[in-house]
Formats: structure tokens, sequence, C-alpha cells
């Protein structure tokens, strides 16, 4: 019995870890959106974020692959750069402007289009190609129209207003209340948000192709997200050093704002990377990219019953409409991975059991001969003693016969 609840626990293991990787990035998210409208500067927020990233990592790093990673080479650290200004300081910076103009709910909508934003730019660079006439090209070509046209619709109509029970409890300070109201309800700020939310998924989609060839030359995930936390951090503070003039932004004390920046940086940007990274290998990249809408349901609840944010007709339908539009791309982009394994296990199939692998023992009559030769000359070997010792035997009864006359004579 207890065999069986250890193996169930086992293979639930991907599952239970993607829910509490969901789980930090919507905590992450709800406590962004509360020092951003609390009137913490945004790119301070990044900069605390990639330091506390870049303490955090670098320890296991050193720690889990400082004897077997190689060197790294000037290709490695040209990608490192680009992933740490791509994917950290540029990406960063695009999704919390993105929060302050809109609401947690369109943010995290917007975040299930990376994989849909990520197949147009691999088509771009002909990392991936246009298959129509297979199902699971025309999958992944319909599933990024509906995700993009969903996400026009989550910025353009809002439609109306869906009541939500309140708890009457507000995360917000009681001042900051008609701030978050303002953003959220104003169609200049939607729209401002919505291209920024266009540039950020942009950027994490380039940041997506360029680490994964980085892996395939540098396959060691500690140490290349320690490189790209320590890029972001120097951007980062380079950017905020000439954009941010009020230094009284930089210091943190025992508030929202350290819990912040401290749970950013060994969360999404420490911790997450580690379970995605064992996730990733146990279950497959399609599994974890599964799981991103459970982030957008999460904030939705989060940011209508506890942020005092209006959840409107619009925001539901574009966000369902992306969550389909995430899964046919998925789908097709699965269906194309197992053909890919099958004919890769096929060809080594192919491979192994043809007959240029099969040894074959041919055993030459000359070895026979040889063999025959020499048990001939073992034999001939013996008959030659057994003649000498005869021999020596004659000799000796001939001796014994003359002692004998002598004797005799005498």
């Amino acid at each position: 019995m207890m065999k069986n609840i250890v193996k169930v626990l086992d293979g639930l293991k991907p599952t239970i870890l993607m829910v509490v990787v969901q789980l930090f990035y919507a905590w992450v998210n709800s406590l962004y959106k509360i020092v951003v409208l609390d009137g913490m500067s945004s790119r301070i927020v990044i900069v605390y974020r990639f330091v506390f990233a870049f303490a955090f990592m670098a320890p296991l790093a050193f720690i889990f692959e400082r004897k077997k990673r190689p060197k790294m080479t000037w290709t490695t650290l040209f990608q490192g750069l680009l992933c740490g200004i791509f994917g950290g300081t540029l990406a960063q910076t695009l999704f919390l402007e993105m929060l302050a103009l809109t609401t947690v709910t369109f943010a995290s909508a917007m975040n299930n289009l990376i994989p849909a934003t990520t197949f147009v730019l691999a088509l771009f660079f002909r990392l991936e190609k246009l298959n129509w006439k297979v199902a699971a090209g025309k999958a992944k070509i319909i599933g990024t129209l509906i995700g993009i046209g969903a996400a026009m619709l989550l910025t353009f109509y809002r439609g109306v207003r869906i009541p939500t029970a309140s708890f009457d409890v507000s995360l917000f300070h009681p001042h900051s209340s008609h701030v978050a109201y303002s953003h959220s309800t104003s169609d200049g700020n939607t729209l401002l948000g919505a291209l920024c939310g266009l540039g950020f998924i942009s950027s994490c989609s380039l940041w997506l192709i360029i680490q994964s060839k980085m892996s395939e030359r540098y396959p060691y995930y500690y140490s290349s997200t320690t490189l790209m936390n320590f890029v972001a951090s120097v951007t980062s503070i380079g950017f905020a050093l000439c954009t941010e003039r009020d230094w009284s932004q930089w210091k943190l004390g025992w508030n929202i704002r350290l819990l912040t920046v401290a749970s950013a940086g060994l969360g999404p940007a420490g911790l997450n990377v580690v379970m995605i990274a064992w996730c990733v290998r146990k279950a497959g990249p399609l599994f974890v990219s599964a799981f991103g809408p459970l982030q957008l349901l999460i904030l939705a609840f989060v940011g209508s019953f506890f942020m005092d944010e209006m959840l409107h007709l619009g925001s539901i339908i574009g966000g369902v409409l992306i969550v389909c539009g995430l899964y046919m791309v998925l789908w097709g982009k699965g269906k194309e991975m197992k053909k890919k394994n099958f004919l890769t296990a096929s060809q080594t199939l192919h491979v192994s059991s043809s007959p240029s692998s099969v040894e074959i023992i041919v055993k030459s009559s000359i070895d026979d001969d040889k063999s025959n030769h020499n048990n001939s000359i073992c034999t001939s070997d013996v008959a030659d003693e057994d003649h000498q010792d005869s021999s020596e035997n004659r000799n000796q009864q001939m001796q014994d016969e003359k002692n004998q006359v002598t004797s005799g004579n005498v």
C-alpha cells in the first residue's frame, strides 16, 4: 500500500512543482503591482530583483557545476549578454510598465502569448517551417492567429462589468486604491500597456530563441542563469542610474518593497529556474508550458477580490481565447516533436540492425593446417623420445652382457 502511494506521489512531482512555480509567479506579480502603485520606481525593482537573483544563483553554480563545466567561449558570453538584455532588463522593464498601466489579469493574459510569438519569430529566423499541409502545422498557425486576435480583443473591447463578490479586503494602501482603479479603467493606459506588452512578449520570445541556442553549446543551467542575472544586474543598474534621479528610491526598509524584490530574486529568477529545469528534464517543455494559464486564473481571482480590479466580459473572452490558442500551438508542437522523435528512433534502429554492424567470425583453413602441423610435430617428438628410450635400453642390455662375459673370463 505504501509503495503504491509513494509511486503515485513520485509521478505527481512534476505537476506539484509546476503548480508551485505558477503560485510563485502569481505572488510576485501581485507584489509588483502593489509596490509600483505604492510609488516605488519600476527600474529600482528590476535592479534589486536581478541583484538578489545573482547573489542566490552564483553559489549554486559554484557548488554544483564548478568541476564539470567547461570554459566559456566568446560565443557563449555573447549569447549570455543577449539573454541578460532581452530576457532580463528589457523584458522586465516592459512587463512592469504594462503591469502599472493595466491590470494583473491583463498582464498574465499577455504572458500566455509568448509561445505563439516565439513561433512567429522562429518562422522569421527560419528555425520553424510553415507546414500548412499537416495537422500540426495548421494547429500552430490557427492557434497563433487566435492568440493575436484575442490579445486585440482584450485590449480594445471591455464589455459589461462582471459582478464579483467582495471580501472587503484590499492589498493596497487606502490612498492608492483610487490610483489602482484609475489605472485599470483608462483606455489610454490600456492601449499604452498593450504596446508595452507587445514589446515584452517579443523580447521574451527572442530570449527563448537565443537561450535554446546557448543551451546547445553550454548546457549548464546554473552557470548560464548566473551569467544572465549578472548581465541583467549590470545593465539594469546602468539604466536606473541614468533615468532615476530620486536617490530615496534606492532605500529598502523592512516593508513590502524588501519583500517584493527578495521574492522576485529568490522565486522567479532563482528557485523557479531550478524547478522548471527539473520538470523539463522529467516531463518535457510542453508539459511546463501547459501550466501557464493557471497563473492567469490565480491572478484574475486575486485582482478581482483583493486588488480592487474590475472584471469585464472582454477580459474573460480574451483570456479564454488566448488559452485556447496557446493549447493549439502546444498541441501542434507536441505532434511535431513526437514525429521527430519517432523518425530519430527509427533511424537509430535501422543503423543498429544493418549488416555492417554484424560481426562475422571466419575460421581459416590455414589455422586448421597449422593446428594439424603442430599436432604432428608433437607426435613426432613423442616418437623420437620413445625411440631414444628404446636405444638406451638396448645399449644398457649389451653393456650388462659384456660385463657378464668379462666376469666369466675372470
